[in-house]
């Protein structure tokens, strides 16, 4: 029994030192897929290649696929973010009128820079079908001002640095929640949302698909 029971213990040991190792291998391995300079434009990502290969724990793996989220037909959270001015705006003062609410990675991006605009182009249907436009990212009022003013964007742009109202509303990110993700909600006159839309990969299709549900709505 003796013996039976140091072989159990030796192996029982071997495998706890030998499973860190197996893991970090697979995190390696699945972080260096990402190397052309193309895939990090597309998340709109300012990160280095390098910082890809940065491990994540079973913790922070679980904290993004089971955190909480603003769903459909719900009455969304209200909010108080500073605006590409400085000032503060909250949510609710838009109440009586559909809000169009767009989370986008980074300012100055080309799927960002290529989305911003494109509900630049079509703001006046968005205004003739009464609705808001509100970009949000974690970028600070001054990084948003001057990317207002480089494209003209005739709309709000806020900033959650932090990150903070995009984890309370549960806006879903990429590789596991290492990126920032791009998703839009319709809310209506009551602050309800009526639409949540998800496309990392076409970032122009958020305001063709908004523009639909409005005009049907």
């Amino acid at each position: 029994m003796a013996a039976c029971s140091s072989s159990f213990t030796f192996c029982n040991h071997t495998t706890l030192h030998s499973l860190p190792q197996r893991k970090t291998s697979l995190i390696k391995t699945h972080f260096s897929v990402p190397t052309k300079s193309s895939e990090s434009n597309f998340f709109g990502s300012r990160l280095s290649h390098s910082s890809y290969i940065s491990p994540i724990s079973s913790h922070s793996l679980k904290s993004s696929i089971f955190a909480k989220q603003v769903n459909k037909g719900q009455a969304a959270p209200d909010f108080t973010l500073k605006d590409q001015n400085g000032k503060p705006v909250s949510l609710k003062k838009y109440k009586g009128k559909p809000v169009v609410l767009y989370f986008y990675p980074a300012d100055e991006t080309p799927g960002c820079t290529k989305q911003a605009c494109a509900f630049r182009d079509s703001y006046e249907k968005f205004k003739k079908a009464g609705a808001e436009v509100i970009g949000i990212s974690g970028d600070d009022s001054a990084s948003h001002k001057a990317f207002a003013s480089k494209y003209k964007l005739p709309y709000t742009l806020l900033s959650d640095e932090g990150n903070k109202v995009r984890k309370d509303w549960g806006v879903p990110g990429d590789l596991f929640g290492a990126l920032p993700g791009r998703q839009t909600y319709v809310l209506d006159k009551n602050g309800v949302v009526q639409l949540i839309y998800n496309n990392q990969f076409q970032p122009e299709k958020h305001i063709d698909e908004t523009l639909k549900f409005l005009k049907a709505a």
